[in-house]
């Protein structure tokens, strides 16, 4: 049975390749956003024939077709996830790197608000927060 992330390469006419559907089964089950290193790391432990240059190519074959998203949250790695079905937003800690999804209806409306205001029309946007924890309020003179 495939997964989500092979389903649409396969809706959108790709050729899956073994080492395709390990790839696209990693990038499924991922929780995180892991940035492609650790992407080899884990398709690797599934198939130790997979090289980090099929990976690289697989990743942007996959961000080429739209079911991929690449992320830059500021650590000098590109990180990815699929693209969702449903919008949400960033907040990244900047002790940990651990990356928090989130939608809230009020900024969603705000950021309308704010475009209209300005003439436009919203058509989409990305919204990435980079924070520390509150207990680290003290260190950071925040």
């Amino acid at each position: 049975m495939p997964n989500r992330l092979e389903k649409l390469c396969l809706d959108k006419g790709m050729r899956m390749t073994g080492q395709r559907r390990i790839i696209a089964r990693v990038l499924s089950l991922a929780e995180d956003h892991p940035d492609v290193e650790e992407l080899y790391r884990r398709a690797s432990e599934v198939d130790p024939n997979i090289s980090l240059a099929t990976v690289y190519r697989t990743v942007r074959l996959f961000e080429e077709a739209g079911i991929l998203q690449r992320h830059d949250f500021g650590d000098g790695r590109a990180r990815y996830e699929e693209t969702p079905e449903e919008h949400h937003d960033h907040l990244i800690d900047m002790r940990s790197g651990r990356v928090i999804e989130f939608h809230d209806d009020e900024v969603e409306a705000l950021q309308e608000k704010i475009a209209a205001r300005l003439g436009y029309r919203l058509i989409d946007h990305r919204m990435e927060l980079y924070a520390v924890p509150l207990e680290d309020k003290d260190r950071s003179g925040r």
